[in-house]
């Protein structure tokens, strides 16, 4: 057994593919100049590998066109730059009950500022069942979705799979939706992207944010987003500066993506990201989910087996996130997780996971849960491992 086993990959995934950590040292040590900042050989080989990684991404999620790949920081920065770029004053947008901060917090900030959101219902009133001894999974209720949709509803926002309680909202439903009314698709795929299809035209999303560092094994401080060109339009800046390109102007380039990639690009990060994307060229989508659908199906199996401890109810046949949340009821969360960091090398994450509106739905807040996520790197043996060590640990003061 490895010196630690690592189930925290819905926070950042690891090990990295090889591969990444080489080709951004590369970059450091032997290139290192900037793009879109000079005429050089050096400076245009950059230029060509950051195309290429927007190229990348808009086959991976079948985007309409490389420009309309813009790259920032992190998905939060993604998704502020989209919501506080798109919506105003008077604007009204529906979101899930499962959101993470990313999503919550733009929109708390953009409440001040007149824009109004409301939270669309589960089908069942999990608080309730949760007071009942019962910890039911969000099932967003769609017909109620479409009934409340107002004159001045703008937007759908919603993230694509829970870091929480690990399931997968119907965006592909959601979308349907939004084409019928004349609204918009934001789809947060922070858990998602690398781990599931996701097919921006199919699935008819306006703006797909997203984040390098987790299903996309690339290193942390690379994400961005794909835009359709028609939002991209009513697409406001929210930052501004240097781009490289048309630099008497004051106002930023009315062309994509300089329009919204103000200031020098983290090209280490694309150029790790770009190796990482390789890998999951070589590895297929689909490949990666079938193996971490087997992996979170033995560790339910086992939680089975272990008294007091409250598994996240769902329907476990459907597609979901490699991740299981827990609950116990007489013991604490975070000093079950210190003894197995402690006593087994299994590190995990307890909490509220930046989503407590999702913890709230769910009954669980605010004493969180404690989160066992998956990678494709994980084997069969650690999942099993893992159930023992659980078991022991839970068994110790009953």
């Amino acid at each position: 057994m490895k010196d630690r086993i690592y189930f925290d990959n819905a926070s950042t995934s690891w090990p990295k593919p090889e591969g990444v950590a080489k080709a951004m040292c590369q970059y450091i040590e032997e290139i290192g100049v900037n793009t879109g900042r000079g005429v050089y050989a050096s400076a245009i080989e950059v230029s060509r590998m950051v195309f290429d990684t927007r190229e990348k991404l808009r086959q991976l999620f079948n985007g309409s066109s490389s420009q309309n790949v813009i790259f920032t920081a992190n998905v939060t920065q993604a998704l502020n730059m989209v919501l506080k770029g798109f919506l105003k004053s008077g604007d009204h947008v529906l979101t899930s009950g499962m959101e993470h901060n990313g999503v919550i917090r733009p929109l708390y900030h953009l409440k001040k500022q007149g824009v109004q959101y409301d939270i669309i219902p589960a089908k069942t009133n999990t608080a309730d069942l949760f007071a009942a001894g019962v910890i039911n999974d969000y099932e967003m209720d769609l017909d109620a979705l479409e009934k409340m949709i107002r004159p001045a509803t703008r937007a759908i926002v919603m993230i694509h799979g829970s870091n929480v309680s690990g399931c997968m909202l119907p965006v592909d439903q959601v979308g349907k939706i939004c084409q019928r009314h004349g609204l918009k698709l934001i789809v947060d795929s922070a858990q998602t992207a690398g781990c599931h299809q996701i097919d921006i035209k199919k699935d008819h999303i306006d703006a797909l944010c997203f984040t390098g560092h987790k299903g996309l094994r690339g290193p942390q401080g690379i994400g961005g987003f794909l835009i359709d060109p028609e939002m991209a339009v009513d697409l406001e800046t929210i930052i501004d500066g240097g781009t490289g390109s048309i630099s008497d102007l004051l106002d930023m380039p009315d062309f994509l993506p300089d329009r919204f990639e103000a200031g020098t690009l983290n090209l280490p990060g694309i150029y790790g990201l770009n190796a990482a994307l390789d890998y999951l060229q070589r590895t297929d989508v689909t490949a990666v989910a079938e193996i971490e659908g087997k992996l979170v199906s033995t560790f339910l199996q086992g939680l089975e087996e272990i008294a007091d401890l409250q598994v996240i109810k769902g329907d476990y046949n459907k597609e979901r996130c490699a991740l299981v949340s827990v609950y116990h009821t007489a013991r604490d969360l975070s000093e079950i997780a210190y003894e197995l960091d402690r006593d087994y090398g299994i590190l995990t994450r307890v909490g509220l996971h930046c989503a407590p509106l999702a913890h709230q739905t769910l009954g669980t807040y605010p004493k969180g849960t404690l989160r066992f996520s998956f990678s494709d790197q994980n084997t069969m043996e650690e999942i099993q491992y893992s159930i023992e060590a659980l078991k022991t640990i839970c068994e110790r003061k009953r």
